[in-house]
């Protein structure tokens, strides 16, 4: 399991914590559940640096798409309308980007976490 750690170093822009955090969710995965999950995973994680890429683009375009790519549509559709609530939400998606991408990566975890027990049991 030792290479499975390591593994999630390698993602792009992995902190420690969701490192941490990955392995303890995988703890009770065998080998090949591993795999199975790091490649499900890998592929829908999003970047804090992403995230913040995509707010910025909203003070210059289409409000929301940062919502939009961590599947909040509701609050994205309303950053569309109201010009981000008016710059204010935008700016707070600023501060919290690596919040929204955090929160976004843990659900994302459980998920693939799910779909690697029920696909290879």
């Amino acid at each position: 399991m030792d290479s499975f750690q390591n593994a999630y170093l390698l993602l792009k822009d992995v902190t420690k914590e969701e490192a941490a955090f990955l392995q303890q969710v995988t703890s009770d995965l065998t080998e090949t559940q591993h795999q199975y999950f790091f490649i499900i995973y890998s592929a829908k994680r999003k970047s804090a640096n992403d995230i913040l890429l995509f707010t910025l683009i909203g003070f210059v375009g289409f409000a929301g798409i940062q919502r939009f790519m961590t599947g909040q549509i509701g609050l994205g559709i309303l950053y569309v309308f109201t010009a981000g609530l008016c710059w204010i939400g935008t700016i707070v998606d600023l501060v919290n980007h690596k919040t929204l991408a955090n929160e976004f990566n843990q659900k994302m975890a459980w998920e693939s976490y799910k779909i690697a027990k029920m696909g290879t049991a």
